[in-house]
């Protein structure tokens, strides 16, 4: 964070501070490795706060649990904020000696009383207040969010919100406290570290700062362009606009994952040309002029993998490939030797060693140091350092070195698909522990926890609508409908309604999902669709 896109804690820190925020974050189904050691963090004293519209299997843990409206979350973050505030509980040191635009931050949460974050968010007063005093006053606290944060159309100012709250109370750069996304997916965190982002380079370098592009274009020999380029959304925004003709996709199945499918498969559709490298014949695969089969990276390659601590790790290759399968990195190195290049790799070693040459954080993390030591953690600066367990201990010294951390003030931005009484039910979408995503990866094997798709609602709306455990409904968006049987689940509130992602086959619930992106993370909203329900056989009334 901070400019540097990884957790600021260890794993470690979590079984030993005294207060864990879990906000947006079904850890226990989602991230259940990270769970594990919460719970100890819990069982070793440390009180837990969940935020999250759900009272998920997470939230069952919890000392106190703060059900949210979907949507508020930065409601209930200034609230949290301006009580601090009022109480004057902020760390005024901290503050003084580290940040900046401190008093902008204090004069746009002042209108965030707790009266009205009771109104936005449903949460109660008394239960924001105990949850302000708790954060402040703790020796220790950290905050861990996931997909209920960042899939909104505002998922960057929800972000900045959290941000503000450690700020403001000094839990940050110290052991025991800090702000950690969890990531979503298996080296997610190092995909990011090696540059697949729109705007920066390996090692979290921008790609429009001239020095640290110059070496890349020296040892690449090539000129990169000095402009940040597109993320996903844009990316589908260019296609609708005819400025993206091809695409290469490795590893992803964006028919199936992003929000609004109906406009994803029209668009995929459209190209002139369409690439698709998977280990599964995904549903993008099947549109695709070519098919690459890759190898399964965890156990048919060797390389590297980070985790959400940032603690690159050796993957050390098991089985060949079946098949004609191969290593992704050899498909493309070969590619780039048929289009006139000579990279003259010769193993993953040789790659991840250009690769430490470039980027400062990495430079100290050979493959023999991360054998002989288990992993490390960067920034490691060289063969000497011991990579750093927590991120911005320069916040603490005096004067601080470097720029001060400003403050971001931000506004509550309601959801965008609107209730209505056309749709007047809020539909959220996440995960379960059995399966993955689109179910690519999980669906062709069994698991006595999988029960299938289903449309979860709450018993006091199941009464209202007359529906039972099993009842097959059909779901209507202003974007498209699907069919599903209803799951009457007491962990939710009435109006509020979840599906999932992991049977797109059976149930294609991205035709419901708006794609209202965040501008800028060109995140879609997928927690916050509106919807109705109607019993199966029941004419479809036009609206």
């Amino acid at each position: 964070m901070f400019g540097a896109g990884g957790g600021t804690s260890s794993y470690r820190e979590a079984e030993e501070t005294d207060l864990i925020v879990l906000w947006g974050s079904n850890a226990r189904e989602t991230h259940p490795i990270f769970f594990h050691h919460l719970l100890r963090g819990v069982r070793n004293g440390a009180r837990l706060y969940a935020v999250d519209p759900r009272r998920t299997s997470s939230a069952e843990w919890a000392d106190v649990w703060l059900g949210l409206d979907v949507g508020s979350d930065i409601a209930l973050a200034n609230a949290i904020a301006r009580e601090i505030i009022a109480a004057g509980l902020e760390d005024k040191v901290f503050i003084e000696r580290a940040t900046s635009d401190y008093d902008a931050y204090k004069a746009k949460v002042e209108t965030y009383t707790l009266e009205y974050a009771e109104r936005e968010t449903g949460v109660p007063a008394e239960a924001i207040r105990e949850m302000a005093h708790a954060f402040a006053t703790a020796d220790k606290a950290m905050i861990c969010w996931t997909l209920g944060i960042t899939e909104h159309h505002n998922a960057v100012d929800n972000v900045l919100a959290l941000i503000d709250l450690v700020l403001l109370t000094g839990h940050v750069g110290r052991w025991g406290s800090g702000v950690n996304p969890l990531r979503g997916q298996n080296n997610v965190q190092g995909g990011g570290d090696m540059g697949a982002l729109p705007d920066r380079l390996p090692g979290f370098q921008h790609v429009e700062n001239d020095e640290l592009r110059a070496k890349f274009d020296e040892v690449w020999g090539v000129t990169i362009p000095p402009t940040r380029g597109l993320h996903l959304s844009g990316m589908f925004d260019a296609m609708e606009h005819g400025d993206l003709t091809a695409v290469y996709c490795i590893g992803e199945n964006p028919l199936q994952s992003e929000a609004d499918q109906a406009r994803a498969r029209r668009l995929l559709e459209g190209l002139d040309f369409l690439v698709a490298q998977d280990i599964f014949l995904t549903a993008t695969a099947e549109l695709a002029d070519v098919v690459l089969p890759a190898a399964a990276s965890w156990a048919e390659s060797e390389g590297t993998v980070t985790n959400s601590e940032r603690r690159v790790q050796r993957v050390r290759k098991a089985l060949e490939p079946p098949g004609e399968a191969r290593d992704d990195l050899w498909i493309i190195e070969e590619i780039a030797r048929r289009m006139g290049a000579d990279w003259a790799w010769q193993t993953a070693e040789d790659v991840w060693n250009e690769v430490r040459a470039l980027s400062p954080v990495h430079a100290g993390m050979s493959y023999r140091r991360l054998e002989e030591l288990g992993g490390l953690q960067w920034p490691c600066y060289d063969e000497n350092h011991p990579g750093e367990l927590f991120l911005h201990s320069r916040l603490w010294e005096d004067p601080v070195p470097g720029n001060r951390v400003p403050f971001v003030a931000v506004d509550h931005d309601p959801p965008v698909d609107k209730l209505t009484d056309d749709y007047p039910i809020r539909l959220t979408t996440g995960r379960r522990l059995d399966s993955y995503n689109t179910g690519v990866q999980t669906g062709g094997y069994t698991s006595p926890l999988r029960r299938g798709e289903s449309l979860d609602i709450s018993p006091e709306d199941a009464d209202a609508y007359g529906l039972a455990d099993g009842q097959r409904v059909r779901v209507i968006s202003r974007r498209g409908q699907v069919e599903a049987p209803i799951r009457i689940d007491e962990s939710l509130r009435p109006g509020l309604t979840f599906m999932t992602l992991h049977f797109q086959d059976d149930v294609a619930t991205n035709l419901l999902t708006i794609d209202a992106t965040d501008p800028k993370s060109g995140t879609a909203e997928f927690k916050a669709t509106a919807i109705r329900i109607e019993k199966v056989g029941a004419p479809v009334a036009a609206r």
